[in-house]
């Protein structure tokens, strides 16, 4: 029987404490080389571009797949046991963006100084709000400070944010004001240009950069990247071909691949994190098949444990 997940299914059995924690394991593992993770893969047919990130977990393989298309996008995993069976089928939206909030927190976990306090979020999408939940959950932020370009929107999201996360979440009048003396910030934009400068930046500052996967865009300037004492990333082959904002600090001059640090090295302790206060640090986030595949092995062993799905009779 291979058992059918729906979105409610996942928001009641996937908290952002609970992919904290699956997410700091998945790195530990994948630091003692005991997971696996394949860069995503794009193929495209008419209107539509199919994506697709395989990894390995826990004894379990799976694959995210998700369309772009003029109807919009769908997300779908599909996890299966070690002998091959089909265990489930998971609709995976609110899945990506629970764990890619929790990604950005836990490096923000590994890289922030400890003593953060103020957060500024570039952009107010659905992936926003995961982003400062996230941040919230593993620093002492007081104040967040969020800026975007649609003003309705930015206070419905400030207004929201301040109910979730219990702290003042203001509405700032430009994407400067947002970051300029912001601890932590956290970019999360669909923007092509750069829309935050590393000359916003105060010494110590942390970088979550986490909206853009294509070589053709940019959210975050080469200044950013060339004062970031640290760059991690999830993996570096994948980042290769999908960081637009590394690609052109590269080619500036401002960042050398051999020094991308790898997020999993860092929670593993096998790579030193901060070294000083001053520290200004960066995350370029791309999202990765082994954050869902341990979101996804939690879903379905929660909803296993408490009798939630759809079980759907399939041939072996």
């Amino acid at each position: 029987m291979v058992r059918y997940l729906t979105e409610d299914d996942v928001l009641a059995t996937f908290t952002m404490a609970d992919a904290l924690r699956v997410l700091n394991t998945a790195a530990r593992a994948q630091a003692e080389g005991k997971a696996a993770n394949a860069p995503r893969q794009r193929v495209s047919a008419g209107g539509a571009m199919l994506n697709a990130l395989p990894a390995a977990l826990d004894g379990r393989v799976g694959l995210k797949t998700y369309t772009i298309a003029p109807r919009g996008p769908r997300f779908w995993f599909t996890l299966y046991a070690a002998d091959g069976a089909l265990l489930a089928i998971i609709e995976a939206n609110h899945l990506g963006q629970i764990r890619t909030g929790a990604a950005s927190g836990l490096a923000s976990q590994v890289l922030a100084r400890e003593d953060a306090a103020t957060l500024g979020v570039i952009g107010t999408g659905f992936q926003a709000r995961t982003q400062l939940e996230a941040v919230c959950a593993v620093r002492p932020i007081r104040h967040a400070f969020a800026y975007g370009r649609d003003r309705e929107r930015l206070q419905a999201f400030c207004q929201e944010m301040n109910a979730r996360c219990g702290i003042p979440v203001s509405a700032a009048a430009s994407a400067r004001d947002a970051v300029v003396g912001a601890d932590v910030v956290c970019v999360i934009t669909t923007a092509s240009q750069p829309v935050v400068e590393g000359r916003w930046l105060k010494a110590g500052t942390h970088v979550n950069a986490a909206g853009s996967n294509r070589l053709s865009a940019q959210e975050i300037d080469v200044e950013v990247v060339r004062r970031a004492a640290l760059v991690t990333v999830e993996d570096v082959a994948q980042a290769k071909v999908e960081s637009g904002d590394l690609r052109v600090a590269t080619e500036a001059g401002a960042f050398r691949w051999l020094d991308a640090i790898r997020l999993a090295d860092l929670v593993g302790g096998r790579v030193e994190g901060r070294r000083s206060p001053e520290d200004i640090t960066l995350f370029k986030s791309l999202g990765i098949g082994l954050w869902d595949i341990a979101a996804a092995n939690h879903i379905y062993d929660a909803c296993v444990a408490t009798g939630r799905g759809k079980e759907i009779d399939m041939p072996s």
